[in-house]
């Protein structure tokens, strides 16, 4: 393969229209296709996934503009972001039937080592992406910066919370799910900006123009060019609130449609996200749930609480459901479940962190009633993990949260409805990067009474920085005061250490 040309690249932003080609000028015939950035995610050891999607017209039909035939897509990766050291180089086919996305999974690179790359098709070179592997199993490696957000509505803000998690410059994002939103707002709302396709998705050309809608934004390109990600999808990605293949009941569903809505939302989902090609989807099924080692320091089991219920919705909009109590029920299915409790069984870092969708600790209002939208609904299931990682031995439990739009720091206890029961484990919960739009300052946390083991809670927007090492995490909560203008400073919340050995939030 030919190399690229040797020029100098504005790390993690796009290059102009136009790009300058290999030996030459741009082809003609394709205008310039990487218009939605490029991406890394799930690192391994020796390598890592690399994504980009040719759209030389992004919104156009959901196909991006693209030609009906295959395009060859050179890459490379370097140890340096003006390639004078290229380590790794190939072709990828995109093809038509896949909206002409670029899943790459590169083998053979140094361990906890940071890493250069870049794309190029008919003759334009894309915007240059940072990723770095991860530890080798046996070693504990360099201490980790990582942060993790939810929930981008496009029409509640801007995303300057994905801006400023790029300036961190993090070692790994974790991305919890509400990457789109399938839904508009009324004409009569105030939103800073618009769909441009009002209607609610159901189709694949319309999932896929969503995604792209989303991925021009440069603050969201900015943060998939700096660091590889973990991403796992909520319900907004499919539908608001559905679970176990079905729909909410307090919305009808069209029994003929439901599965093949769901079969094209899972496609466009994988078509732009940098995942490994064990995720692609088998018809209205993805396998997502998956293991992430980062050496001998942490373990990432990352979950998906939508799709494997072992049951759908129950009542008034999740508000009551009189079979919460039934040991039977598991949100994250008895599968997954069984999946989960034997990664804790493996003991390979000296954390686990569980990255998944919705709130984990009890959180009842000033009634005693729950939310049936999160582990609440799922009592017996979320006491079997807890118990689960306890009996097994796992020292330091962490649970990653995101779907509230709130940011919450929460101990998780062995029996909530007993304020000096141990405390078996740690949750964290990232506020929204937009949805919701701006936030508010708040005083105390709600229902605190009935929840001593709630410690924090904020609506401003934003997400959670730790930086994990052998021996504690440090954590901060992050937020930008509005959504609605561009550019606002982030600032800390709070920060807590969760020592290593003591399960828990305590003070820096």
């Amino acid at each position: 393969m030919s190399k690229f040309n040797r020029r100098t690249f504005v790390f993690g932003t796009a290059v102009a229209v136009g790009a300058v080609a290999l030996g030459g000028r741009a082809t003609a015939a394709l205008p310039y296709p990487f218009k939605l950035g490029v991406a890394s995610g799930d690192p391994l050891p020796d390598g890592v996934v690399l994504w980009t999607r040719l759209a030389p017209d992004p919104l156009e039909n959901g196909n991006g503009g693209m030609p009906t035939t295959a395009t060859a897509v050179d890459w490379e990766v370097a140890t340096d972001d003006k390639f004078t050291n290229v380590v790794k180089n190939g072709q990828f086919t995109a093809v038509y039937a896949d909206a002409h996305s670029v899943h790459v999974e590169v083998h053979g690179l140094q361990p906890d080592y940071e890493y250069f790359y870049r794309f190029r098709a008919a003759g334009h070179i894309s915007p240059v992406g940072r990723t770095r592997t991860a530890p080798a199993f046996d070693t504990f490696g360099r201490d980790l910066l990582m942060a993790f957000t939810s929930c981008a509505h496009y029409e509640d803000g801007f995303y300057t919370v994905y801006r400023r998690m790029a300036e961190e410059r993090p070692g790994l994002i974790l991305h919890l799910g509400d990457y789109i939103y399938e839904t508009s707002h009324k004409a009569e709302d105030p939103c800073p900006r618009r769909h441009q396709n009002k209607e609610e998705l159901t189709t694949l050309g319309a999932y896929r123009q969503r995604y792209a809608e989303y991925k021009m934004d440069a603050d969201l390109q900015a943060a998939h060019a700096v660091a590889p990600w973990l991403v796992v999808p909520d319900d907004h990605e499919v539908e608001n609130n559905y679970a176990a293949g079905k729909r909410d009941n307090d919305k009808p569903s069209l029994p003929d449609g439901w599965a093949k809505r769901r079969e094209a939302a899972y496609k466009a989902y994988y078509e732009n996200m940098p995942l490994r090609g064990g995720a692609k989807p088998n018809g209205d099924k993805i396998q997502l749930y998956r293991r992430v080692r980062w050496g001998r320091l942490a373990t990432f089991h990352m979950l998906d609480t939508r799709q494997y219920r072992s049951d759908q919705a129950c009542g008034d909009g999740w508000k009551y459901c009189p079979e919460a109590g039934d040991p039977s029920r598991s949100l994250p299915g008895m599968a997954q479940e069984n999946w989960l409790l034997d990664g804790f069984s493996q003991r390979q870092g000296t954390w686990d962190v569980i990255g998944q969708q919705v709130f984990f600790a009890r959180r009842a209002d000033q009634n005693g009633a729950s939310g049936m939208d999160g582990w609440d609904g799922y009592p017996a299931s979320r006491d079997r993990i807890q118990k689960g990682w306890v009996q097994r031995g796992v020292r330091n439990p962490v649970v990653l949260t995101g779907d509230v739009h709130r940011a919450w720091a929460n101990d998780l206890k062995a029996d909530y409805t007993n304020p000096g029961s141990p405390v078996v484990g740690t949750e964290l919960v990232t506020s929204s990067v937009s949805s919701g739009g701006n936030g508010a300052d708040t005083t105390g946390v709600p229902d605190q009474a009935g929840n001593p083991h709630l410690k924090f809670y904020s609506q401003h927007r934003g997400y959670v920085r730790a930086k994990v090492s052998q021996t504690k995490m440090d954590v901060d909560f992050r937020a930008v005061k509005k959504v609605t203008v561009r550019g606002e400073p982030v600032t800390t919340l709070r920060s807590y250490v969760i020592e290593e050995g003591r399960p828990g939030l305590q003070a820096p």
